[in-house]
């Protein structure tokens, strides 16, 4: 009798090697990372807009700068009144490329040779956060809480 209602109850669990509770877990972790791409292609596209907008006001400041010291040359002919001009120059071109170039197409090829010939620069400090070492900062961090209420 005991046999008979523990392999009931073991019955009603799914088991790992059951084909439907393994497409099930597929369809789940296919989900999940699809969501998690999504996420990261709007991070990016936000990270695009904002480096477009930030490179607006770049040419903003570098059009008045521009004429600033265009107009001081005019009035003063020396050419050293022109000198800031080639610092916002560079700065100009990294944040045209950045915004409207082929920047992001460099950055992630970069990126691919690192992961793929360097991946040992890759690696956290102290390993991957374990469900122990998790377990310890949060019975730290309560312990912290109890002796010094005060601090939160």
């Amino acid at each position: 009798m005991g046999n008979k209602s523990s392999s009931n109850i073991s019955s009603s669990y799914p088991q790992h090697d059951d084909p439907a509770y393994r497409k099930c877990q597929e369809l789940k972790m296919e989900r999940w990372i699809q969501m998690h791409y999504q996420i990261k292609e709007r991070e990016e596209a936000i990270q695009i807009a904002r480096n477009r907008e930030l490179f607006y006001w770049i040419s903003g400041f570098y059009l008045t700068s521009m004429f600033g010291c265009t107009s001081v040359y005019q009035r003063t002919r020396r050419p050293i009144s022109l000198l800031p001009m080639i610092p916002l120059s560079f700065v100009m071109g990294y944040y045209a490329d950045l915004a409207y170039g082929s920047k992001i197409h460099r950055i992630k090829a970069e990126a691919n040779m690192i992961m793929e010939h360097e991946s040992e620069l890759l690696h956290w400090p102290g390993g991957l956060p374990t469900v122990a070492t998790i377990d310890e900062g949060r019975v730290e961090a309560e312990m912290e809480k109890k002796m010094h209420p005060h601090h939160s």
